[in-house]
């Protein structure tokens, strides 16, 4: 989209001369690439205003609505975030992902960055994630943002209430609704340590037989010290790609007992490099 913004800049400038002559003017060398810029940071500007305003007025009380829309800006708005932030993310494996259909995404989970990460790696996917509950009360502003791409808060305290988000995750699967991410540890490891599982959400799998894409992901706990002030990479890798067929007659624990190791070993051989 900044390309398509970039051309019709370009364009607004001859359009602008039809009827103020801008271009025989003998200011015309410095008046022109100020116009272009203008229109181009313009364009930007009401995009993030659009992406902004649909985040505020999301009602938390009701179904998404116009998500096509909102994944669109999401996908145009969040690499010029990660940009601005200085966050470069150093990926690897990210071929192995299919083509279509729906997915579960796991991942280790190290700070509130890692959505956006995924998000950047995976503009297509539809991602909508697992969150904790408390994100409702106490970050408004990303709540909605999460209620607009379909995410659902989960209370990690209550387990009766924790399957009940993780039947309506399996609901928008099978719904072809979104694609589901969820950070099996349930908590932010505060050591960048791999956490224990909690193992119920890979039923999300399970019940619609999807594939799981492995992920790993080092170095957001750094982020707090050096967003938006200086340089930081963050390392993503796509580790494996779990078909139905490969989990078929294994249950929820042999499940994360495999994807465990495998993000386990990945997250030792990342920090130890």
């Amino acid at each position: 989209m900044l390309y398509i913004y970039l051309i019709i800049s370009a364009a607004a400038i001859p359009l602008l001369n039809n009827f103020f002559d801008i271009l025989k003017e003998p200011y015309s060398w410095w008046l022109v690439p100020l116009l272009f810029i203008g229109f181009f940071l313009c364009f930007l500007l009401i995009q993030f205003a659009a992406f902004f305003l649909m985040i505020v007025t999301t009602n938390l009380d009701k179904p998404a609505r116009h998500t096509k829309l909102f994944r669109f800006l999401v996908k145009e708005c969040v690499p010029v975030i990660v940009k601005l932030a200085l966050v470069k993310i150093k990926t690897e494996g990210i071929e192995k992902l299919p083509k279509d259909g729906r997915m579960l995404f796991v991942c280790n989970h190290q700070h509130d960055f890692d959505p956006v990460v995924m998000i950047n790696t995976f503009p297509d996917s539809d991602i909508a994630f697992i969150g904790k509950k408390e994100i409702y009360t106490t970050r408004p502003i990303i709540a909605r943002a999460m209620h607009r791409l379909n995410s659902l808060p989960i209370d990690r305290e209550n387990d009766r209430e924790a399957a009940k988000t993780i039947v309506q995750a399996i609901k928008y699967i099978r719904e072809d609704k979104v694609s589901m991410a969820v950070f099996p540890e349930g908590y932010c490891s505060k050591t960048c340590e791999l956490l224990p599982f909690r193992n119920g959400c890979f039923k999300m799998a399970t019940k619609t037989n999807v594939p799981i894409v492995v992920c790993v992901i080092n170095n957001t706990r750094t982020l707090p010290k050096t967003i938006f002030r200086k340089p930081n990479q963050v390392v993503f890798k796509l580790l494996d790609v779990i078909t139905p067929e490969q989990y078929e007659g294994m249950n929820t624990t042999e499940i994360g007992d495999i994807i465990y190791e495998k993000i386990n070993t990945a997250l030792k051989e990342i920090r130890n490099t």
